[in-house]
């Protein structure tokens, strides 16, 4: 069923093809470390790479492991001898030394190196989307809300710097994952090198591109993908966080932003007006999963002693599930984002909605700047704040009337002025080099 959600590029990356590829990867290279080391004849990798250019890794083959695993049940153990079947001889020494966590790990590792390459550049395209929705809005001016409660000016660009400021925290930790999955094992049964010799894995490692894992048991230790399921998760969290913001935004009581709603779309079955945020929501539910996910990837990094297989099964579904939906997700929010509608008539009339309520703490400052104490302040503006929410006349009028109320006309309107409150949003950009 994920397979709907993941683009060509991920689905060949764990179709059934490709991590067969990824096996025959390892064993070659670890194959050519023995040649270089004089322990297998010269050419006895090559010979098996001819012979596979001649029968290749395809459909049938497939076929074949699995039917040979259907007797084994131990998947590298039909891998290696559906390869024999092909390549003949030179078969034999294939796998030398090695036990199939070996194989499984390392390659395991190639293809989730490759797979956060695919997630990074979809993170890449988002952070575009949202750098230009910060640079466009970027003294468009709009209420902030804090409890849900209109609270101060702020600009709408500001929410969608926050966010890409969170985005390009989850690339840094993608890519510290996509570092700490990159290693490759091959240090035999218990992790003593007793049958393969460090040589052969930091040649092995150097071949395929990655680095030799210090020290291991029979596997590569899963904190390390427990590590990247957490960045991911957290990724997915931060696109929810974005979905979030724009379904309340959507909300008929605000309607400040919207997401695109195309020719012929419906958004109800019964009510015809109806225009959901239905993407939005979408992506909350797979930043669900994610998490749940994570939570996977933790309890598989206790094992038994030296191994046990519990932590397979589940990186079957997990490792390949994430990784296409943390792109599916990121393309999605994308996609929300290049057709988003936004309303900036709507926030100007939000701005006011209150009657001058969120200029309440500059009132107080000013108040407290000409010589009241901060307690008479607090006073003065609380009184005809509730006097405002009750009546629902301006805030400026009533305080204008108060006679407790020192101001002159002239400072009153200047402390209800919200150019005041965004004076120092460039200098917040600048840092962003914006």
């Amino acid at each position: 069923m994920i397979e709907r959600y993941a683009t060509p590029e991920m689905q060949r990356l764990w179709g059934g093809t490709a991590r067969y590829q990824a096996w025959l990867r390892v064993e070659l290279a670890a194959t050519e470390a023995w040649e270089a080391l004089g322990e297998v004849p010269a050419g006895t990798a090559e010979a098996i790479e001819r012979a596979l250019a001649e029968q290749p890794i395809d459909d049938a083959f497939v076929a074949r492991v699995e039917a040979i695993e259907a007797v084994t049940r131990h998947d590298i153990v039909a891998f290696t001898r559906a390869v024999v079947e092909r390549v003949g001889e030179p078969g034999r020494f294939l796998h030398l030394g090695l036990t199939s966590t070996d194989v499984v790990d390392t390659a395991q590792n190639l293809l989730l190196r490759e797979a956060l390459d695919l997630v990074l550049a979809d993170v890449s395209a988002l952070a575009e989307a949202l750098r230009e929705k910060a640079v466009r809005y970027k003294h468009a001016a709009c209420i902030g809300r804090t409890h849900g409660i209109h609270a101060e000016p702020m600009t709408f660009g500001l929410k969608f710097l926050n966010f890409l400021s969170a985005l390009q925290r989850d690339e840094a930790r993608l890519r510290r994952a996509q570092g700490g999955i990159a290693v490759a094992m091959l240090s035999g049964s218990v992790g003593t090198y007793a049958h393969v010799p460090p040589e052969v894995e930091a040649r092995v490692a150097e071949r395929l591109g990655l680095t030799a894992d210090p020290v291991t048991n029979q596997t590569v230790a899963r904190d390390r993908h427990a590590e990247l399921m957490s960045a991911l998760a957290i990724l997915g969290t931060t696109i929810e966080r974005v979905a979030l913001e724009i379904r309340h935004l959507q909300r008929s009581e605000v309607r400040e932003a919207q997401e695109g709603f195309g020719r012929g779309q419906t958004g109800s079955s019964s009510m015809p007006h109806k225009k959901n945020p239905i993407a939005s929501e979408n992506l909350a539910g797979v930043a669900r999963l994610l998490r749940g996910n994570l939570q996977a990837a933790l309890e598989n990094v206790a094992l038994w002693h030296e191994r046990d297989i519990s932590h397979s099964s589940v990186e079957r579904v997990i490792l390949p599930d994430s990784t296409t939906l943390a792109s599916y997700a990121t393309r999605r929010l994308t996609r929300v984002l290049n057709d988003l509608v936004v309303d900036e008539e709507r926030m100007r009339a939000n701005l006011d909605l209150l009657h001058g309520l969120v200029y309440s703490q500059r009132v107080l400052h000013k108040l407290i700047d000409h010589g009241l104490s901060r307690e008479d302040a607090y006073d003065i503006v609380q009184r005809n704040s509730l006097r405002s929410w009750e009546s629902g006349r301006h805030l400026r009028s009533l305080l204008e009337e108060d006679a407790a109320n020192p101001l002159t006309a002239e400072e009153l309107a200047s402390a209800f002025d919200p150019a005041w409150y965004l004076r120092h949003v460039d200098a917040v950009y600048a840092r962003f080099g914006l």
